[in-house]
């Protein structure tokens, strides 16, 4: 993810509720959502086929994670794998808690990271540039490629939508897909100095990225309740913006939960 707004024991009825999008170069191998096979059962998340981890998804239990780089040139690029992050805690049973606890301690060997954990009892922030653990509090807040909570336009129009979408009660996602759409670039006065330039920033500050090369791949709603059930959903584009797939799956193990209308 390099985009995402996320809601913590806020709404009636979702504990969780998260919208975010992918940004990637187009010619990164990736496999669509999906129930991943064994021995990683019980994981539901995108695929990323270079290297084999992912950027946002589910796990048993109502286990939820997602991962941003952090934009800085002038920092070390290399190292394991970030969406390894993510899809390893997906397949533990850890507590996140313990999960960012433990990981804390090995987080200066990626390159630069901010990463949600979430179970059925709290959400955790672990970032690596600089290092950073965080419980979050209840409340809305958004994740790019810049601090937790920076207030870059993007995220503050992301988080916006979300809570004018609890507040007006909705079941459809059609207001959430459409803010993650959104184009618009920020206002030079508005905009950070990540040290890429005034056009990259300009480039870079909508929700959503069009060019051929690097862009949007996937934009992805996630909703889990107290219980740990709910859904994940996922729209793919291509690098004309055009969206060729959405996959919606069902998250638990027992009563089957609606999944919102694709709006």
């Amino acid at each position: 993810m390099c985009l995402l707004t996320l809601a913590w024991k806020v709404h009636p009825r979702w504990q969780l509720l998260m919208a975010g999008n992918r940004d990637e170069f187009h010619q990164r191998p990736t496999a669509a959502l999906s129930a991943w096979a064994a021995p990683d059962l019980g994981v539901l998340a995108g695929r990323d086929l270079r290297s084999g981890g992912t950027w946002a998804g589910v796990g048993a239990d109502g286990r939820m994670a997602v991962v941003t780089n952090v934009r800085d040139p002038l920092a070390r690029q290399t190292g394991p794998s970030r969406g390894a992050l993510v899809a390893d805690y997906l397949r533990a049973s850890t507590p996140a808690d313990r999960f960012a606890d433990t990981l804390a301690g090995d987080a200066a060997a990626f390159a630069p990271f901010n990463l949600l954990l979430a179970d059925r009892h709290s959400c955790q922030f672990l970032g690596n540039h600089p290092l950073l653990r965080q419980t979050l509090a209840p409340g809305i807040h958004g994740m790019s490629n810049g601090p937790l909570d920076a207030p870059w336009p993007k995220t503050q129009a992301l988080n916006a939508a979300l809570q004018a979408w609890i507040d007006a009660g909705r079941d459809d996602l059609a207001p959430l897909w459409a803010a993650l759409a959104d184009e618009s670039r920020a206002d030079d006065s508005t905009l950070p100095d990540t040290g890429i330039g005034l056009e990259r920033e300009r480039w870079l500050s909508s929700a959503f990225i069009r060019s051929p090369d690097y862009g949007t791949r996937a934009s992805t709603v996630i909703a889990l309740d107290a219980g740990g059930q709910g859904f994940i959903r996922e729209r793919r584009f291509d690098p004309a913006g055009a969206c060729i797939g959405e996959t919606a799956l069902r998250v638990g193990p027992s009563a089957p939960v609606p999944i919102p209308a694709a709006g």
